[in-house]
Order: structure tokens, then C-alpha cells, then sequence
């Protein structure tokens, strides 16, 4: 029996016997989710070392992190629908060449402008790709599990950045060549990922208007709008704590605690969201309206305590409040995908993923590049706590928020 692809698809009937099963494309699929996610955190260790090595400021450095972010938000704009109308796999390969391109400039760099290039054109990369991997996950989601593309969709992006600062803080604290080696292993990376979509089944049916798609747009159906107005303060909350750690976490770490180790620059990223990858693997089956709530209160509490220990420069308190934080940062990110997933209908996957997107980016970028440029003037220290109580203000908003939603 054919699908609606394959029929849509000759070559795909033609050559599906060299095509990858349907469960093993969607481990496949997850698996190159996280690469994505790993490669995008892979320089946050790495600001410190640059900055020792060029001599820029913490506004530089922010500006750095906000062209990631900015080319990330304009490719979800314009592309975050494109594989909904010519298929899943060419937008995966032209995001996997794009990608290559950066990971080439980033090995090759020598001063900031090369930098903020290789910067910008993985943003463009990882934008396109995320919202068209998340579109695939759920196309392929096992009947038997229809929850799993869900947490997937929660927990790649968590524990990609956990596993992407980690291991490149390891290297550069501990291995030779700390500004190459980290991006020649994520080329090996991403050539094992381009194998891989050249065999997965094309789940997306050829579909009129692919040119009308890249016009940048926002579309979130009506009979949903109200869910997902719902869904915004938990996206700002979790997106917005998880971009200053990216961004001025290993900073912060070595003015206010004295943490000077690569491997610990890291470690702060990994604090947060590799317990936020187990989070949601944990929470899995709790109803995602309790998950929610969960996320919003641990969320609150976590920024507030993370401030009190910024503020006594006491590091347990701040690694403390760093686990709550990250406990309700993988919460929220489990819940709110795996809403998005049963909300959306098979042909408007790919667009409202690209929404979730654009409001979790735009969270995680634009609050870390304003506390970038106070950070310059005003310093790290005042720039997390006013940082971390904005955060728990939105956290609390977002219980209030699923509040009324469940009341109405």
C-alpha cells in the first residue's frame, strides 16, 4: 500500500526498498535534531576563549549570540512552512550544506568578523532545519506512541544543548587545538546526518505555493489561537533563562564564583539543560497540563533562588536554583511541544512549529543581548539579578496563564 507521499513521489515508490524503515528514520530524524542542537551550543564554552584571544567586550560577545539568533528567527520566517509544500528532505539538505559552510568558518576563523558570519549562517542553518525536524518527527511518530514525537520534539533540543556545551568545554579544557577540534568532529557530524536524510522516507507531499511560503509570515489558526496565547509565558520563561546561560552563563561563572574551567563553562550549560532533557523524559506521561503548571512554579522559584545566590555569591545556592530552573525548563519545553503536536493538523505542522520558534528565539535572544549591553556598562553581577527576576515574573505569569486557560 502506498502512502500519499510515495503516491505524490514516484522515485519514492520506485526506491523505497533503499529507503530507511519508518522507525528507524525517526531515530534517525532525533538524532540529527540533537546534532543540530549540540552544534549550536558548541560555542558558548568557547566565548570566554575568544575573547581572551581577540579582546571584545560582553557587548561583543552578545552581538555574536544575537546574529545566531537573528538568522535562526529569519529562516524560521521565511521557512519554517517550505517543507510543508516540496518535502521534508530537501529543506533537511540544503539546512545539513548550510550547516557545513558555518562549522567551515567557524575552524577557520581568525577575528570576530569571520565570527559573527559563521554565526549568522548557522542560525540560518538551524532554524531551517528545526522546524522541518520536528514537522518529521511528528509525521513519523509510531501509532503505538502517539505521544513520542512530542517529548522528542521537547527533549532534543534540551538535551542537544547539554551534550553540545559539555563536550565542548571538555575539549577545549582538555584537548589539543580547543577552537578546531570541537568543529571538525561536528563536520563528521553533520556528513553522517547528510547519509542519513539522503535515505529516510519522504513523509510530505508535494503541495502548491512553495513560493507563496517564503514570505515571512505568522499564522496560527483561530481555533487554536487561544492555546497558544496561553502557551506564550512558559515559552518566554524557559527560552528566556536558557539564553543567558548560553550566552552569559560561563561569564558569570568566572566574574562572580571565580569558576575559571573551560570544562565548568560548560557544566553551567549542561546544569540547566541536560536536567531539563531528564526532566522531560521523566514527566513523559504526566498530562501536559500539570506539567505546565509545574514548569511555570519550578521555573519562579528556581530564577528566584538562582538570584539569591548570585546575590550572596553563595555557588551552591546558584547551582541549586540553576536545577530547579532547569527541571522547569525541560518541563515547559516537553509540555508546550507535545501541545503544539496535538493541536496541529498534518498541513500546518511545519508553520506552527516555526511560531513555538520564533517565540522561544526570540525569548532566547533578544532579553540575553540587552543584558549583554548592560552587562558592559553596568556589570555581570546586577545584570543577573535583574535578569533572573524578569524570568520569574514570567514564570509566574505562565501559572496564571494555564490558570484560566483550564477555567475556560
Amino acid at each position: 500500500m502506498t502512502t500519499v507521499a510515495q503516491r505524490a513521489r514516484p522515485d519514492v515508490a520506485r526506491s523505497s526498498d533503499r529507503r530507511l524503515s519508518r522507525p528507524v528514520a525517526f531515530a534517525a530524524i532525533a538524532a540529527i535534531f540533537i546534532t543540530f542542537a549540540a552544534a549550536s551550543a558548541a560555542p558558548s564554552p568557547l566565548y570566554v576563549v575568544y575573547q581572551h584571544l581577540w579582546g571584545f567586550s560582553a557587548t561583543t560577545l552578545t552581538v555574536v549570540f544575537a546574529v545566531y539568533v537573528a538568522g535562526l528567527i529569519g529562516a524560521l520566517l521565511m521557512l519554517g512552512a517550505l517543507s510543508d509544500h516540496i518535502g521534508r528532505r530537501p529543506v533537511l539538505a540544503a539546512a545539513i550544506a548550510l550547516e557545513v559552510i558555518s562549522l567551515v568558518l567557524f575552524l577557520t576563523a581568525g577575528n570576530v568578523p569571520v565570527l559573527l558570519l559563521a554565526r549568522l549562517l548557522q542560525g540560518v542553518a538551524t532554524g531551517t532545519a528545526m522546524t522541518t525536524l520536528g514537522a518529521a518527527l511528528v509525521d513519523l511518530n509510531p501509532p503505538h506512541a502517539p505521544g513520542r514525537a512530542g517529548l522528542l520534539n521537547g527533549i532534543a533540543p534540551t538535551s542537544g544543548l547539554a551534550i553540545g556545551a559539555l563536550g565542548c568545554g571538555a575539549l577545549v579544557q582538555y584537548a589539543p587545538e580547543p577552537t578546531h577540534l570541537v568543529w571538525a568532529l561536528l563536520l563528521v557530524g553533520m556528513a553522517l546526518a547528510a547519509v542519513v536524510v539522503a535515505r529516510i522516507p519522504e513523509t510530505s507531499a508535494l503541495k502548491p505555493g512553495a513560493a507563496g511560503s517564503l514570505r515571512p509570515r505568522l499564522g496560527v489558526p483561530a481555533r487554536i489561537r487561544a492555546d497558544v496565547v496561553a502557551l506564550t509565558p512558559i515559552i518566554v520563561a524557559g527560552w528566556a533563562i536558557a539564553g543567558l546561560y548560553m550566552s552569559l552563563g560561563p561569564s558569570v561563572a568566572a566574574s562572580v564564583f571565580g569558576l575559571t574551567n573551560h570544562l565548568i563553562g560548560g557544566l553551567v550549560v549542561t546544569l540547566l539543560a541536560g536536567v531539563g532533557a531528564v526532566a522531560s523524559y521523566v514527566l513523559r506521561k504526566v498530562p501536559a497540563a500539570r506539567v505546565l503548571t509545574l514548569a511555570g512554579v519550578l521555573l519562579t522559584v528556581g530564577s528566584v533562588v538562582s538570584v539569591l545566590g548570585v546575590e550572596f555569591e553563595n555557588i551552591w545556592l546558584a547551582a541549586a536554583g540553576t536545577v530547579l530552573s532547569g527541571i522547569g525548563f525541560g518541563a515547559s519545553a516537553l509540555a508546550q511541544f507535545g501541545t503544539l503536536a496535538t493541536l496541529a493538523a498534518p498541513h500546518e505542522r511545519g508553520e506552527l512549529f516555526a511560531v513555538a520558534l520564533v517565540i522561544a528565539y526570540t525569548a532566547f535572544s533578544v532579553p540575553a543581548v540587552i543584558a549583554g549591553f548592560a552587562a558592559t556598562s553596568a556589570g555581570l553581577h546586577p545584570t543577573a539579578l535583574v535578569y533572573g527576576t524578569v524570568v520569574a515574573f514570567f514564570g509566574a505569569a505562565a501559572v496564571v496563564a494555564q490558570q484560566v486557560r483550564k477555567a475556560r
